[in-house]
């Protein structure tokens, strides 16, 4: 099969796992918000969420993205990875045990100790899994990955909400989570078999370290900016308005989520397929992001303009004070989808110190915005300051990174320019709409509806995207690339 029909197939695949597994997730919050778990109690969850995020950034180094990258077999090096990953990884873990208390305290929530402590063993779990996923990955086989994402959902969410029933509270994410990977763990060996049994090569490890370190330091810097917020509000409004702006972001990053999570899955190992090909890449560039700003737009608009009947309608009213971070962070959703694909690409590229130069200033912007947002307007402030310095100075940092690894501004510009019409004219439709119901919910449905009638008519000649100009890699026994690439540009 060639590489065109295996991104396919994957690509299939993996829009239909994410849009299964996310629409479950979305069921299972709505029930704990509604009945079970109030603010406070989604505040101290994500309290535990940023160090987890912290943590899996760095915890196997970055070695593991050598088993889609590198040409080579991969029993060769994985042995060496599995070592690597499992010793970082738990010494991250000891750390964290250790400093639980302090972490929490600093992060304004000091009753998130033993969430801390339970959640965060998961990073253990993850470096003993990172090499039969990312053979997954490699491969493709997004039909597996599927059994193994319902797998960890639903013994997750059972876990979480037998427990949450019982009156464990913010405890009922950590354990749920905890039992869910543990299930994929067991899963991913079954899959994978083989692959599992640590080994030890020092001239592995140390090409293994200094292709993942500047990976892992880029990755580090992305978790840093994507938690700052919450970091920042925790510490500043406490856990009740960290409750608050969780929920908007968790919402805000639906289409992320179900978009970008879908594609990611393949395209890094897509791009790398053709990473040596600048023409390729820029082609593959171009079509990707085309696709996926196409997908992206609707939901992301129509959670900006339509947010608190949409939060009201779906959560109930005491979750009401998050709309207001919500109506920033859906249009930061769209950035961050654009961006992620531009990582996996400049990832796939080697272009490592530029995406670490995007990251770090990405974060260093962050900061301040968020600062000054959350002491003036709180929550929606800080929703505020992470959509502006997004839009505003990380937009031209991506462009230069990407023009350097060959994708030209006219290719970004094409790829765009029907979604962005077309998300302008359901903004514009969906407010009138709002406004002229009186903000009431079934004005929210009949807004939602206008506005994508308006949409569909500019970007459905996009389609040709998903027909048409299939770039083909085809790696021959020696390993050596031949690139086909068919019809339009």
């Amino acid at each position: 099969m060639s590489l065109g029909a295996k991104v396919r197939a994957g690509a299939r695949l993996s829009l239909l796992n994410t849009v299964v597994i996310r629409i479950g997730n979305f069921a299972a919050g709505v029930v704990l918000a509604r009945t079970l778990l109030g603010p406070r109690e989604w505040g101290l969850y994500a309290t535990g969420m940023v160090a987890l995020g912290v943590l899996l950034s760095a915890n196997e180094m970055g070695v593991s993205l050598a088993i889609i990258r590198w040409e080579r077999d991969v029993k060769e090096f994985a042995p060496t990875v599995v070592t690597l990953s499992v010793l970082s990884s738990t010494a991250l873990y000891g750390l964290l045990f250790v400093a639980a208390p302090a972490t929490a305290r600093a992060l304004g929530s000091p009753d998130a100790t033993a969430v801390l402590r339970v959640l965060c063993f998961s990073v253990v779990i993850d470096g003993l899994a990172c090499v039969p996923n990312q053979v997954i990955a490699r491969e493709f086989r997004q039909g597996a990955r599927m059994v193994l994402d319902l797998l960890n959902f639903l013994v997750t969410t059972g876990t979480t909400l037998a427990l949450a029933y019982t009156g464990a509270g913010a405890m009922s994410f950590a354990w749920g989570a905890l039992a869910g990977n543990l299930c994929a763990l067991a899963g991913c060996a079954i899959a994978v078999p083989g692959v599992l049994r640590p080994g030890w090569s020092t001239a592995e490890a140390r090409a293994l370290v200094s292709f993942g370190l500047p990976l892992a330091g880029a990755s580090l810097l992305v978790l840093a900016m994507l938690n700052v917020d919450s970091v920042v509000t925790g510490a500043l409004l406490g856990p009740v308005a960290l409750g608050f702006y969780q929920l908007a972001f968790n919402v805000s990053s639906w289409p992320v989520r179900s978009i970008s999570e879908a594609a990611r899955r393949i395209s890094f190992a897509g791009f790398s397929r053709v990473a040596d090909s600048r023409e390729a890449l820029a082609d593959a560039f171009g079509r990707g992001l085309g696709v996926l700003m196409a997908a992206a737009v609707p939901p992301c608009v129509l959670l900006a303009t339509l947010a608190e009947p949409a939060v009201e309608t779906i959560y109930g009213d005491r979750w009401a004070p998050a709309a207001g971070a919500l109506r920033f962070l859906a249009l930061l959703g769209l950035l961050r989808i654009a961006y992620e694909l531009a990582y996996d690409c400049l990832a796939a590229a080697g272009r490592r110190s530029s995406l670490i130069a995007v990251q770090g200033w990405w974060l260093a912007a962050l900061v301040p915005a968020l600062l000054v947002g959350a002491d003036r307007w709180g929550i929606t402030g800080v929703g505020a300051g992470h959509l502006v310095v997004a839009a505003l100075l990380v937009a031209p940092a991506f462009g230069w990174a990407v023009r350097r690894a060959g994708v030209s501004g006219a290719v970004v510009l094409r790829a765009c320019a029907r979604p962005f019409v077309g998300g302008l004219l359901m903004a514009a439709v969906s407010l009138l709409v709002d406004h002229w119901s009186g903000g009431t919910r079934w004005g929210m449905f009949a807004a939602g509806a206008a506005a994508l009638a308006v949409y569909v008519p500019v970007v459905l000649p996009m389609r040709r995207l998903l027909r048409s100009g299939e770039a083909a890699v085809a790696v021959e026994p020696r390993g050596e690339r031949v690139l086909a690439a068919e019809g339009e540009r």
